[in-house]
């Protein structure tokens, strides 16, 4: 455990000696900013029962930076670690592959998570200014939330994954976009298919992040989507170890 954590540490600490993270965050903070200043206009135009914590997630402008953080803050991970060599000298130390892994991945989920705290300020002011139970529910935020972090750690996994397959960020930054995209997309799709094949959209939907956002921010807890990012997570990561350890033992 004491190794993990020692690798943990370096990974966020990389975070933050590169000026990519604070870019990222500001604009991140900048593009919430933004997004929740809309939706609090729109809630002033007349009676409503969203909340603002539901329109906070469910706007343009929150899905489309949401999207594009997962390249940029995955794509270092392993990328540039094989292009530099230090990947080599880190595997002389006592560590396993599992920990140079997960270490990787919960130092990008971190540092995710810390991007999205300033967010919470917005709604804890809002209700403090306001006294109204429209800035947000306990359920609704807390759901949101939630799901903020459960399809992070999905997408999260992906981009290690990408960065895996590379030397190259701005190949792996790429890789993971486009991947993220494709997956974000294809539960839109089932949309499209409504008065085609009702069958075929159920199963598309299921993969849905809007829908599984739209559910979780309402306050309805469904368990379905939350085994299916937990195992989806699984999965990329067990992928990001063989690939990290057939690249290990070929070079």
């Amino acid at each position: 455990m004491h190794k993990f954590l020692v690798l943990w540490n370096r990974e966020v600490g990389s975070y933050f000696h590169s000026a990519i993270a604070y870019v990222v965050m500001f604009f991140l903070t900048l593009a919430s900013g933004w997004n929740f200043y809309t939706v609090v206009t729109l809630l002033n135009l007349g009676p409503t029962d969203v909340t603002a914590s539901q329109g906070f997630f469910s706007t343009i402008f929150f899905w489309l930076p949401f999207l594009l953080v997962f390249p940029l803050i995955t794509m270092r991970s392993f990328a540039e670690e094989f292009k530099m060599g230090t990947m080599e000298t880190l595997m002389t130390a006592p560590v396993t592959d599992w920990q140079v892994v997960l270490a990787k991945f919960f130092g990008a989920l971190t540092f995710y998570v810390i991007l999205w705290l300033p967010t919470l300020l917005f709604f804890v002011v809002f209700k403090f200014i306001t006294h109204s139970e429209l800035a947000y529910t306990m359920g609704s935020l807390g759901g949101g939330y939630g799901m903020l972090l459960l399809i992070g750690m999905f997408y999260i996994s992906v981009g290690c994954l990408a960065s895996a397959l590379t030397n190259n960020q701005i190949v792996a930054a790429v890789i993971s976009c486009i991947s993220v995209l494709l997956l974000f997309f294809a539960g839109i799709v089932g949309g499209w298919t409504l008065d085609v094949n009702q069958q075929l959209r159920d199963i598309v939907s299921y993969f849905s992040a809007i829908e599984h956002m739209a559910t979780f921010s309402r306050g309805i807890i469904d368990t379905r989507p939350i085994v299916f990012y937990l195992s989806m997570t699984v999965l990329f990561l067990t992928l990001t170890h063989h690939v990290f350890q057939r690249r290990k033992w070929k070079s």
